[in-house]
């Protein structure tokens, strides 16, 4: 454990004064952070990762081969184990249909991950673990370690009320099956063979400390959010330079920008449906980024005012954009409500439901189901929306509070905060 830290004044990029606590020289903290390889799950956490290596702490970060080299890049020491989850460019399908397809993986990963994360961790040991909310196995490190365990929520998080609401119904048949017993002692023996006591369903969902990675606004029923344990501390997205960066075409009056983001893409079908409602516009420049799993061919043929890729740099190109349709998960919702760009949402799948609709209800988005996404129906609201004054103040109004509640800076000084209790107590 550390020592003495010492404070010290650092300018901030507003010009004020912040105080931040920063370690002396010689006397080196640990923080793990543990993550699966997911581009919705790791992303989220890189910036805070930046910031804690650039303060001075040593970050370790355990996370597959296949993130080894994007979660180096921000300074922290890579420690690799191998996952059985579905590879990022795998079809989604790979997941399943039901509940139980979906959650069974998480514990069979978590499960057989243990051994090799205790086996790289052996004899440097952290100080204090950061966790995604999907790494159980981080959970149960810090318990056997003895260590705080803060996670890192790259989404909504339970709220008073959410058991009754939401978990107890979803749950209420599966628990009735013999394979949905399976998985709950499953759970349970595995959770006791590592000391501890609690029922997997708060081991999962009721962290003790939690720095929420979305802006509060895309919270449902924020109000009863428990803020003694959850702190919202918004986008943590930094200037993500390395990904590369995006001109916009000097003759482009509007530029809209489409993106399912990284899993639920191959939707070749509703790409056409994308260029038929844009390609035509005069003075409209389209960027249609498709995936890995669509060939461009499958679209036809595509005018030139239509830019087709297998990958964007979104965050530049919003920057930049009139209008952003969406898939609406957590990254891309919070992305374009900090570069305050109109959004259509066409839900794919998990929560992206819920954040289209949260979305609306703020007026900065539009939320188009996926079956009713037709050329029509796109122009029609896109139209709507970046011609609407309200959707623009509104959009500026939410870009001007999240940028109030610090990002990258504040979850850092969050994690120290912490770690400062847990070394002096």
């Amino acid at each position: 454990m550390s020592g003495d830290a010492e404070v010290v004044p650092e300018r901030g990029g507003n010009g004020c004064t912040r105080r931040i606590v920063s370690l002396m020289v010689g006397d080196m903290t640990h923080i793990a952070m543990l993550s699966i390889a997911a581009h919705g799950h790791v992303n989220p956490s890189l910036e805070v990762i930046r910031e804690l290596v650039a303060r001075g702490h040593r970050v370790t970060y355990a996370i597959p081969p296949v993130f080894a080299e994007k979660v180096a890049e921000t300074g922290a020491e890579v420690k690799l184990w191998n996952s059985t989850l579905p590879s990022p460019d795998d079809d989604p399908e790979a997941w399943g249909t039901t509940l139980l397809d979906n959650v069974e993986p998480f514990l069979d990963d978590a499960i057989q991950a243990l051994p090799q994360l205790i086996a790289a961790y052996e004899g440097d040991e952290p100080d204090l673990v950061l966790h995604d909310i999907t790494s159980y196995a981080a959970r149960v490190l810090a318990h056997r370690w003895g260590v705080p365990a803060i996670s890192l929520s790259p989404n909504l998080v339970a709220w008073n009320g959410y058991e009754e609401e939401v978990a107890e119904p979803m749950w209420s048949e599966p628990k009735k099956t013999e394979r949905g017993r399976a998985y709950y002692a499953r759970f349970q023996a595995w959770l006791a063979e590592n000391g501890i006591s609690q029922h997997p369903d708060p081991f999962v969902g009721r962290p003790a400390r939690s720095i929420v990675l979305i802006p509060k606004a895309l919270q449902p029923n924020a109000d009863r959010v428990d803020e003694t344990v959850h702190t919202f501390v918004g986008a943590c997205q930094g200037d993500r330079g390395a990904e590369g960066g995006w001109r916009r075409p000097a003759d482009a009056q509007k530029v809209v920008l489409v993106s399912l983001g990284s899993a639920f893409t191959r939707q070749p079908a509703f790409y056409r449906e994308c260029v038929k409602a844009f390609a035509g516009l005069p003075g409209w420049h389209l960027v249609l980024q498709i995936g890995k799993h669509v060939d461009p061919a499958e679209l036809g043929e595509v005018p030139g005012n239509v830019e087709v890729r297998s990958w964007v740099p979104q965050l530049a190109i919003l920057k930049q954009a009139d209008l952003f349709v969406t898939h609406a998960g957590a990254g891309g919702s919070q992305e374009g409500m900090a570069t305050a760009t109109p959004m259509i949402a066409v839900p794919q799948a998990v929560d992206q439901f819920g954040n289209a609709d949260m979305l609306q209800g703020l007026g900065v988005a539009r939320h188009v189901p996926a079956e009713e996404a037709t050329a029509e129906t796109l122009r029609e609201a896109a139209l709507a929306l970046i011609d609407d004054p309200e959707v623009a103040r509104r959009l500026a109004d939410l870009q001007a509070e999240m940028a109030k509640k610090g990002g990258t800076r504040r979850a850092a000084d969050l994690i120290e905060a912490e770690l400062a209790a847990a070394t002096h107590a």
